[in-house]
């Protein structure tokens, strides 16, 4: 017979939900939530239009916010510019960075790059809080494609960023990534930021990985309000088996065969705000103009909402 070690280990979010109470689906009470839109720049990456100019888009396509990839705000500092004039022009465009996009090892068992991890995740953060970004994307990077999770551990390791976070009011959104073949579901996810026992612990929900790894969305109705801030927003086609797709392969969300519809009212069921985040990497979009590429996504996202 497995101990319990050894079954949280194994089976994830599935041994885990008697356990995870502050997860519980929403009380109706707090039905009713509200959404902000956001663009993320990978969306219109293809183009390279540089880091000003994919904030001056996002302002102009009418987005509330965008969400940043931390390369993208270290490349324009390092040819000199400053934090705090890269915070007025995303104020003066009438922008909020939601979030961004991080790659540090925090979750790798090896100490010392671990170690290096954190020290580069809080650089991060500071700059982030200049910006008056208060989240940061926690992804398993760096984490050999594979590896068998412990919860437990991976718990104890999201705890200590969030520590980070508290620090520097930027918090780590645990996100999984569904081809990663480690952190790649939902109840991984889960599971993890329950074993954090960590009462600002959120994830990071992605429409594509919800398909990719495996985990359905029917998951995202045993999550409470508190639990998820932030979706990356896209759909998928349904002429390629999940197996072979990737992340070229998302397309504007309601132009694929994922249940956007109902993501949205889970969404909407658990009540707070939610950050509706235009992700895709799409080589057919990337050759267009990257503002009614923009454009578009908003509509696109804004007609499923006004649909619920």
């Amino acid at each position: 017979m497995l101990n319990r070690r050894k079954l949280i280990k194994r089976t994830g979010a599935a041994a885990l939900t008697a356990l995870m109470p502050s997860f519980i689906k929403a009380s109706p009470n707090q039905a009713g939530g509200t959404f902000r839109f956001c663009l993320n720049t990978s969306t219109i990456s293809g183009q390279k239009p540089g880091l000003l100019k994919s904030l001056e888009i996002a302002s102009a396509a009418g987005y509330d916010g965008v969400e940043l990839w931390v390369n993208d705000i270290r490349d324009y500092l390092k040819q000199g510019n400053k934090v705090d004039a890269l915070a007025k022009f995303i104020a003066d465009h009438k922008l909020t960075v939601e979030n961004a996009i991080s790659f540090t090892p925090w979750m790798v068992n090896d100490t010392a790059k671990r170690k290096a991890g954190l020290l580069e995740l809080e650089e991060e953060m500071k700059i982030l809080a200049a910006l008056g970004c208060r989240r940061i994307a926690a992804p398993p990077s760096g984490v050999e494609k594979n590896e068998p999770v412990d919860f437990r551990q991976a718990g104890m390791y999201y705890r200590e960023i969030l520590d980070l976070g508290r620090k520097h009011k930027v918090m780590p959104q645990l996100e999984f990534w569904g081809a990663s073949g480690t952190l790649y579901s939902l109840g991984q996810a889960l599971a993890i930021a329950a074993a954090a026992n960590d009462p600002d612990a959120r994830v990071l929900p992605d429409v594509y990985h919800l398909f990719r790894g495996g985990s359905g969305f029917n998951g995202l109705k045993l999550v409470n309000g508190k639990a998820i801030e932030i979706i990356h927003m896209n759909d998928y086609p349904g002429n390629k088996p999940v197996n072979e797709q990737t992340d070229g392969d998302r397309v504007y969300p309601g132009d694929g065969v994922a249940p956007v519809k109902q993501v949205l009212q889970d969404l909407r069921s658990m009540g707070g705000t939610k950050v509706l985040s235009l992700e895709l990497f799409n080589k057919t979009y990337w050759a267009q103009d990257p503002l009614l590429v923009a454009k578009t996504g908003l509509k696109k996202m804004k007609a499923l909402v006004n649909a619920l």
